[in-house]
């Protein structure tokens, strides 16, 4: 489906997207005497930068000098919605910015983040990472007329508005507030931050040692590309005050671990870590792991790139099956800006992945992938491989069936639409065309997660959602008006 901008949502075909990234959030503090040095903008689109993976729709950045606050967002990559001059004109000593892939809300300007709002004692700027599930009671508290936008995000920043005072509105508002969020927010002089009690998004906190201030972030990744230390994560349930006296803490509900067993099989960056174990590590180990439960006899373990590369690895160092590469990717293939004809969909594989003939032909292929979302991807994948001379091709996917939609924050397909929702492993092997289907086993992958089971949310596969989920506030539009 376009976007009123003419761009495409979604890379080649909508009827087969994969799942969609959450979102990712980043914040910066410096004292205000370091500020012309520390370009806090500049770090917040390199930061970006590094988060680009879990959101494409739009970016946007907020900078506040001491006495305002500054917001540019527009639709749009990083890179295509700021450029030099831009950044030059963003100028303070405290910055959040954020880029969006939609949850809740159609991806309009309108809805791209940061949210701002005016208060009694200023302005508030604010950017979330997740999905709140009881926005509909929420926006009840809200005159209707004061939402400019059909976000969760809108919603909980025109609530924390309502109070002069930043830190005191929140510790009123999130104990009331349910789902996932990881916020990063901002007035003139304080950078905030808050993990809700799940902790189901990531969000970390990190020091500038040159510049004697501190960031936030979703990944420490972003952590990585703007030569910040890691110094901890935020924990679930904390919420995190940040000016000249340094970071405050302090707990506005009991922490009530459930962290997104999904960011390891697939939304996280492969160099980032998450409580404490390196994501790269996780899948490389998920794939020994995968080899154990799925043998068979092979030429060659081959990745869906580079979604499949690290499981694809750690396959072949178990089973003993050489690793090589059999599809090469179209590195500048993206989300296109060409609304593609039928044609083009049907051959629209190719503009990403096109196999190596001469390495596959008459080989026995291990092919790795890290899901299978509907299965039309990995239906052309086999196909193609046959195509060009393969003699089998078994497919084995790094993480559990995905047979449920989230409500967190990662915009999956409906039950109906997700091929596991309603085929068996062995039909889905059918429908695809593959010779033989495995799938990594649901304690298998926990396990290589070294997390407790009880402190994973892990809907997603099994259905077992932590927080109850009203049927009422379940959909992406539903602050949205239907015309009749």
């Amino acid at each position: 489906m376009p976007l009123r901008d003419g761009r495409l949502s979604h890379d080649l075909d909508p009827s087969d997207r994969p799942p969609q990234d959450a979102c990712g959030v980043f914040g910066v503090w410096v004292p205000s005497d370091q500020a012309p040095r520390a370009e806090v903008s500049k770090l917040t689109y390199f930061a970006l930068y590094a988060l680009q993976h879990r959101g494409q729709e739009s970016a946007g950045i907020a900078v506040s000098d001491g006495s305002r606050i500054v917001v540019y967002k527009d639709m749009g990559l990083v890179a295509q919605v700021f450029d030099e001059s831009v950044l030059n004109t963003l100028r303070g000593h405290i910055a959040v910015g954020h880029c969006r892939y939609s949850t809740t809300g159609s991806p309009t300007w309108e809805n791209a983040q940061p949210t701002f709002r005016s208060t009694d004692a200023g302005g508030l700027a604010l950017t979330h990472n997740g999905n709140l599930i009881n926005t509909p009671e929420l926006a009840a508290r809200l005159d209707a007329s004061v939402l400019t936008a059909t976000t969760d995000t809108e919603v909980l920043t025109a609530l924390l508005a309502e109070h002069g005072d930043p830190l005191a509105a929140a510790r009123e508002i999130l104990p009331a507030t349910r789902g996932a969020y990881s916020l990063v927010f901002m007035d003139e002089n304080v950078l905030y931050a808050a993990r809700d009690p799940e902790g189901i998004r990531p969000l970390v906190l990190g020091s500038l040692e040159d510049h004697r201030g501190w960031v936030v972030a979703s990944e420490t990744a972003a952590l990585d590309i703007v030569g910040a230390r890691f110094v901890r994560e935020v924990e679930p349930g904390e919420l995190l005050a940040i000016d000249g006296d340094g970071v405050r803490s302090e707990r506005f509900a009991e922490a009530r671990p459930k962290g997104c067993l999904f960011e390891y099989v697939y939304l996280a960056r492969p160099d980032t870590t998450i409580a404490g174990r390196s994501v790269q590590a996780t899948r490389v180990e998920v794939g020994r792991r995968l080899a154990r439960e799925h043998p068979v006899e092979a030429d060659m373990v081959i990745p869906t790139p580079e979604s499949g590369t690290p499981a694809a690895i750690g396959y072949a160092e178990a089973s003993g099956i050489p690793y090589g590469q059999g599809l090469v990717k179209n590195t500048y293939v993206g989300r296109t800006f060409i609304q593609p004809s039928q044609t083009i969909r049907q051959r629209g594989i190719r503009l990403k992945l096109n196999p190596l003939r001469e390495a596959i032909e008459g080989k026995r292929l291990v092919v790795v992938d890290d899901s299978i979302v509907r299965g039309n991807t990995q239906r052309a994948i086999v196909q193609m491989l046959r195509d060009a001379g393969a003699a089998e091709v078994h497919v084995r996917i790094s993480s559990p069936p995905v047979a449920w939609p989230c409500f967190y924050g990662i915009d999956f397909a409906t039950r109906a639409e997700l091929i596991a929702g309603h085929l068996s492993v062995e039909e889905i092997r059918d429908s695809i065309g593959a010779d033989s289907l495995g799938y990594i086993s649901l304690d298998e992958l926990i396990s290589a997660s070294h997390i407790a089971k009880d402190k994973l949310c892990r809907a997603c596969f099994d259905g077992v959602y932590p927080i109850e989920v009203d049927e009422a506030a379940r959909g992406k539009h539903l602050l949205e008006v239907t015309p009749t």
